[in-house]
């Protein structure tokens, strides 16, 4: 639930930010089924998802001896930090590499982690972000603080609510790493911050300007039907 304009961290208690904050206000209800659901269907997953849980840990340790997760500083609900958990799919030696993104062909994935990042499956330990309270299933996608820095005004608006699972902007961008591709001669920071981050923004806003649960609940069937059918990687 949204506290009140004047509790909110000053850097958000912007005039590009108050519309979004007073329509999102006006859906409280609506966002307290939705912080329900998310407690209630995470912890039902995770009782389910735990036999895949168990053998996914098992072959990451088997192939590359080391932890079993990866936890990184993202950023959610009001600019709160949090540690993002994924299973690790990257080389030991590899996972702190100064890259934040995940690139087509990327020689850091081991083998396990193209399998299991081909149908998302890196991303089920997040089901305890979400029971936390700390992501739910559906919002813009958790970004890193580095990223958070180069937000526009209006871009912040999109912090008012927890990071989520899926989002328009992940349906609309599985095929992401492609367009680094088209773009050899630039970093990937750059083409990220440049390219992609402007219009996955685009789609997130329109998503925060229309919030409701009907289109929650469109964008996990949209996201089941493209995990299920479609091949995609996620950073």
């Amino acid at each position: 639930m949204l506290p009140e304009w004047e509790s909110i961290p000053t850097r958000l208690q912007i005039p590009e930010v108050r519309p979004y904050f007073e329509l999102l206000r006006g859906k409280r209800f609506q966002l307290l089924i939705k912080r329900l659901f998310d407690l209630f269907a995470s912890m039902v997953l995770i009782l389910l998802f735990s036999p895949i849980i168990l053998v996914v840990s098992c072959l990451i340790y088997r192939e590359d001896k080391g932890p079993v997760f990866f936890r990184q500083c993202r950023s959610t609900a009001l600019g709160k930090e949090f540690k993002v958990i994924k299973f690790r799919t990257m080389k030991q030696e590899q996972q702190t590499k100064a890259l934040q993104l995940t690139l087509q062909n990327d020689n850091r994935i081991t083998f396990i982690g193209k399998k299991i990042r081909a149908r998302r499956l890196d991303e089920i330990p997040q089901l305890f972000n979400i029971f936390l309270g700390e992501m739910s299933f559906v919002g813009t996608r958790p970004e890193v603080p580095y990223y958070v820095a180069s937000y526009t005004p209006e871009m912040m608006a999109t912090l008012l609510l927890p990071a989520g699972l899926t989002s328009e902007a992940s349906i609309a961008f599985r095929n992401e790493d492609t367009i680094y591709a088209d773009h050899p001669q630039l970093h990937p920071d750059e083409v990220y911050m440049k390219y992609i981050l402007p219009k996955k923004m685009e789609y997130n806003l329109e998503s925060l300007a229309h919030f409701s649960l009907w289109r929650d609940c469109k964008v996990l069937l949209e996201t089941l039907r493209s995990v299920m059918f479609k091949h995609h990687v996620d950073r």
